[in-house]
């Protein structure tokens, strides 16, 4: 309790209990006949009106000795040697309706008493005892590569102190006494990803008798100094702070300042009479910058931060979707950009009004300023703020404001112009950051280059191409079919980026903007994977120097406040936030468009230019401060990958009305009835599949997509052609 305070009840479990395991709300038990030593049952314990109350699940399949037991996602697994002494593994599922125990592996190889069973994640891992004077020895097992042997203790596991802490780590208290004279124990952790072993701290403890978890740490149980009763203690980890320096805050100071100075400089220059000046910045964007602007807005905070992140958790599979996505490009550039220039616009839905149905429009671009707001301005607001909250320690809260509240001002005062002009510099001040961070862990390295390849390429951390049909995998074909879908159908709907293309001076100059987009984008994709590759051979190397207790997306944050020189990590983090805040810049300009436009200029009867700026000015503050607030509610919650929740939440909102252009642009028959019943069934249907799991997340928007375009066509049949002219609507030359 709170109060430390122990209560007693008078109730005993069935059997002589020899393990038990929990998740705090409740608890199971491995019990079996008293004398034995056995397991042959698991009763689940819960408290009624605060009294424990015994579940009783199946028996077990097989007796078990040493067995020990662990609740990971919900399914309980149990680790132990049957009578042959063969490791065996079986897991059950406490909550279905029937539930029965499945033997998921069993192995001779490995044999000797289980002292630990721990789950980290989908992977579980066992310690085994294999006899005097030598340590346990450490296995993985996970479905795909089975069991894995990881090292050997420098000692035995201390019983029930083992346990998952941290999304990629697994702390154990170890009996070093046996093995090391005048050691009594030790406080080891073993990280999941780089698989390597790291002592935490050496505790002169003696007489420890049994722990388990505690807080973020452990709790034992020992004998008494006077030789009766017994006595708690525990040991937690803390996270020590890694204050930047006066040097770094001046950089970082003079970042900030001048990107206001930027919106300052055009909002004093500009009149700004009309929304041209304000959404398109009067069409007169030179393609170069145009295009800088399109990449520096597509690569966020999830670029700088996350990617690097899922590179040091996995390898470089994802970035296969930058290489397919040149050639969806190119057809974007040669098809879908001039159509929709052509046709003056600043709001893409206008097209949606124009070619079918003015509720059409009013529905996507509400829906897409629901996902701009909830699924990427939260999102790539609130990871740079956990990175700078981990740099400087400001609480996160603080980092989400002063981001958030710098980029709301140069965005209102300067509009699409200093939009895309901020998007320059940001540009190289990311670049910049990266390429330092990269060069500093490479050659920092002993071997240098050839020690990053003897360490990288082993691991396939640099593993780019996967051509199997595994659909639950980011595969190749799986990446084929996400540009398809993402890229050449998706980018019309894409409020953000096209308003770069329509701010461009001629249909020419548009499509060398796209040029210019897909020429950064291969060279920029490596950097950042490259990034988390290097992340992985130095923290593998130096295991000790990782924070159990921060999420594995805080991975670089922590590379860069603790291992970097002063004044370069000020430019480091400058970068992550040049990263951020030219997207977010978008983000809210766009917003403000969708809404001044699509709206605003809809329902007022008589809107004069000046208003209407006066409106998308206040939008962009409103947007920006509900996007502080969507970035604070994400801080209230722990979540393992904040790159695979921006891609369900795209995948699940938003690609019913990516189908709608597709059946407007590379159709005449359809028609705005079939499309409303498109989209509407695109959103059920792949909410469905969402809540089954049944495929990777990279293909919700995709299936989406897929559902509108079929539905909305054959119902379209249902009902007459399209009355409107279509000429220059579709991609067909109407006669």
């Amino acid at each position: 309790t709170e109060q430390a305070m122990w209560t007693r009840h008078d109730w005993l479990p069935d059997g002589q209990v020899t393990a038990i395991t929990g998740d705090g709300r409740e608890a199971f038990l491995l019990t079996g006949s008293i004398g034995d030593g056995s397991v042959t049952r698991v009763a689940r314990i819960s408290l009624l009106a605060g009294k424990p109350t015994s579940h009783p699940l199946p028996p077990l399949p097989v007796p078990l000795s040493a067995a020990h037991a662990a609740l990971n996602h919900g399914v309980l697994h149990v680790a132990g040697t049957d009578d042959e002494g063969a490791l065996r593994l079986l897991s059950i599922d406490p909550a279905a309706g029937l539930p029965a125990w499945t033997t998921n592996a069993v192995s001779s190889e490995y044999r000797g008493e289980v002292t630990s069973l721990v789950g980290q994640n989908s992977t579980l891992f066992v310690t085994l005892k294999e006899g005097a004077g030598k340590g346990d020895r450490a296995l993985r097992w996970d479905a795909v590569d089975e069991w894995k042997d990881v090292g050997a203790l420098p000692g035995t596991v201390i019983e029930g102190a083992a346990r998952e802490i941290g999304q990629a780590h697994v702390l154990y208290l170890v009996d070093t006494a046996s093995l090391s004279a005048g050691s009594a124990s030790r406080l080891m952790t073993f990280h999941t990803i780089t698989r390597s072993w790291a002592t935490l701290a050496e505790l002169p403890v003696t007489g420890i008798r049994s722990g388990t978890g505690w807080k973020d740490g452990i709790l034992w149980l020992r004998s008494g100094t006077d030789g009766n009763g017994a006595e708690f203690s525990f040991a937690e980890l803390k996270s020590g702070e890694l204050l930047i320096k006066t040097p770094d805050w001046i950089v970082i100071g003079i970042y900030l300042a001048s990107m206001t100075g930027i919106g300052l400089y055009f909002y004093l220059r500009e009149k700004r009479l009309s929304t041209a000046d304000f959404f398109v910045g009067s069409r007169a964007i030179p393609f170069w910058a145009a295009g800088i602007s399109l990449y520096a807005t597509n690569t966020s905070s999830i670029s700088y931060i996350a990617i690097p992140a899922k590179a040091f958790e996995t390898n470089w599979q994802y970035l296969t979707n930058n290489l397919v996505a040149i050639m969806g490009l190119m057809f974007v550039a040669v098809w879908i950009v001039p159509l929709l220039r052509r046709l003056d616009l600043m709001s893409v839905f206008q097209y949606l009004e124009i070619r079918f149905h003015p509720v059409i429009r009013t529905m996507a671009s509400a829906l897409c300023i629901l996902v701009q707001i909830g699924s990427r301005l939260s999102v790539i607001l609130f990871l740079p703020s956990l990175a700078i909250a981990t740099m400087t320690g400001l609480d996160v809260v603080w980092c989400i404001f002063l981001m958030g509240a710098v980029t709301i001002a140069y965005t209102a005062l300067g509009g699409m112009k200093a939009v895309i002009w901020t998007d320059f510099v940001q540009l190289f001040v990311m670049f910049g950051g990266a390429l330092f961070a990269i060069g500093f862990i490479v050659f920092g390295l002993d071997g240098g280059i050839d020690e990053f390849l003897a360490v990288s390429m082993p691991e396939g951390k640099m593993k780019l191409l996967d051509w199997s049909w595994d659909l639950t995998e980011a595969t190749v074909w799986g990446f084929i079919f996400l540009v398809l879908f993402d890229v050449v159908l998706t980018f019309p709907k894409d409020q953000v980026l096209m308003q770069r293309v329509l701010s461009t001076k001629s249909d020419k100059d548009a499509g060398r903007s796209i040029w210019t987009f897909a020429a950064i984008m291969i060279p920029g994709g490596f950097m950042f994977y490259l990034i988390g590759t290097a992340l992985y051979v130095f923290y593998q190397g130096h295991p000790e120097r990782m924070n159990p207790l921060m999420p594995i997306d805080a991975t670089f944050p922590l590379f860069i406040a603790a291992e970097l020189p002063v004044g370069v990590t000020g430019l480091i983090i400058a970068g992550i936030l040049a990263a951020s805040m030219s997207t977010l810049s978008s983000i809210m300009n766009s917003v403000a468009t969708l809404a001044s436009v699509d709206f605003y200029e809809k329902i007022v009867s008589k809107p004069n230019q000046k208003t209407s700026v006066r409106f998308a000015e206040l939008m962009t503050v409103m947007t920006g401060l509900i996007g502080i607030g969507a970035a604070w509610l994400l801080s209230r919650y722990d979540i393992h990958s904040l790159f695979d929740v921006s891609i369900e939440l795209a995948g699940l909102l938003g690609g019913g009305f990516a189908g709608a252009y597709t059946l407007g642009m590379f159709t005449r028959r359809a028609n705005w009835q079939g499309v409303s019943i498109g989209i509407a069934s695109a959103i059920a249907l792949t909410t469905v599949a969402w809540s089954m799991d049944l495929v990777h997340p990279y293909f919700y928007l995709a299936i989406s997509i897929l559902i509108c375009i079929v539905v909305g066509y054959l119902t379209s049949l249902l009902f007459p052609p399209p009355a409107q002219s279509l000429v220059g609507l579709t991609i067909y030359e109407e006669k």
